[in-house]
């Protein structure tokens, strides 16, 4: 018998999200069932409520940046207990038997792995699921992580997509000290990348197009900030960067990056699936260049990062809301109008 609990779901591309009561499955024998405390706003969540990319299930419940506090757990449950402060991230569950999910990189999944809502549960009658946007959730031990208790429990929810969008690629890369690491774009995935790679001991390079930024760059943790309209500042940094972390939301020219790369780097796109501007070949011949992407990370590398986190203190700057203001919160993401993160407080639903 499943368990009725209230959420805020889209229910078409055009109506405002609203409140729907849904259904959870009742803990299975590996399951851990979680009171939701708080949910990050990912620009993914706008999307898919919104059927940009035109795969949307209606009724569409948001929210993949999940933090709560396990309520009961399955009987063969032994790596949590109730009271324990924990967090789902993008992903719920994965095929856990491909190439992939051995070496625990369970988003890149041969079969797919199922994302935490507008996903398909195929281990549960082929149910699409339903995201963080609710007072409740239901989910596999295995996809389940430990949230230090001396984080703020609201500003540690972005790190399950944002914190470990950019976190991946700079452990991919091997960030550390002695290194320069440009973060182009400051919003949520940029904040998020200066703070780690501050962390991690590089010498930090913000590059915006917008001079505004400077100064909050500055308190992220950024060494210096580049902006990317002035030629003379850009050409002063040719051949200089070890990795280039590019967090641009929307399609994009990477030509101008591409000459800040030294022989053999590599810039790293996380921010935007929509297409690119062609490049020129030579950029990349000339000094052995590299184009990559990145997408999330497995649940070890999550559990990793959130462990960093507690050790070094690092959280994401939120502005908290309730839910009852999370289309207001969609229209101002549009327009950039917050620093960096929405998170909305679950007690209000």
């Amino acid at each position: 018998m499943n368990k009725n609990i209230q959420s805020y779901a889209a229910q078409s591309s055009t109506q405002a999200l609203g409140p729907l009561e849904i259904s959870r499955r009742v803990p299975e024998p590996t399951d851990v069932a979680i009171d939701i405390l708080y949910c990050g706003v990912c620009h993914s969540d706008l999307h898919q409520a919104r059927n940009d990319w035109g795969n949307t299930v209606y009724p569409c419940v948001p929210g993949h940046e999940i933090i709560g506090r396990v309520a009961t757990v399955g009987a063969d449950v032994s790596g949590f207990k109730s009271g324990d402060l924990v967090a789902v991230g993008c992903m719920v569950d994965s095929c856990r038997s491909c190439s992939s999910c051995d070496e625990g990189l369970e988003q890149y999944c041969d079969r797919g792995c199922t994302m935490t809502y507008n996903g398909i549960d195929h281990r549960h009658e082929k149910q699409i699921t339903m995201g963080g946007y609710s007072t409740s959730i239901v989910v596999d031990h295995n996809f389940v992580l430990s949230v230090p208790e001396n984080l703020d429990p609201a500003a540690a929810s972005p790190l399950l997509c944002a914190g470990i969008t950019t976190w991946s690629p700079l452990k991919q890369w091997n960030v550390g000290p002695g290194m320069k690491v440009g973060v182009i774009g400051l919003g949520g995935l940029g904040h998020m990348g200066v703070k780690f790679a501050r962390a991690m001991g590089a010498e930090v390079v913000m590059i915006t197009t917008s001079p505004e930024k400077a100064e909050d760059a500055a308190r992220l943790g950024a060494h210096e900030v580049l902006i990317s309209k002035d030629r003379a500042a850009m050409k002063a940094h040719i051949n200089s960067f070890d990795l280039l972390l590019d967090t641009i939301p929307v399609g994009h020219a990477l030509d101008p990056y591409l000459k800040l790369l030294k022989r053999d780097a590599t810039i790293v796109v996380v921010g935007s699936i929509e297409p690119l501007e062609g490049f020129r070949g030579g950029q990349l011949m000339a000094k052995r260049r590299r184009i990559a992407g990145s997408a999330i990370g497995g649940i070890r590398e999550t559990q990793e990062m959130l462990d960093f986190c507690g050790q070094h203190n690092v959280v994401a700057d939120v502005e908290v809301i309730p839910m009852q203001q999370i289309n207001e919160a969609y229209e101002r993401m549009l327009t950039s109008e917050v620093k960096y993160r929405f998170v909305i407080d679950m007690a209000s639903l």
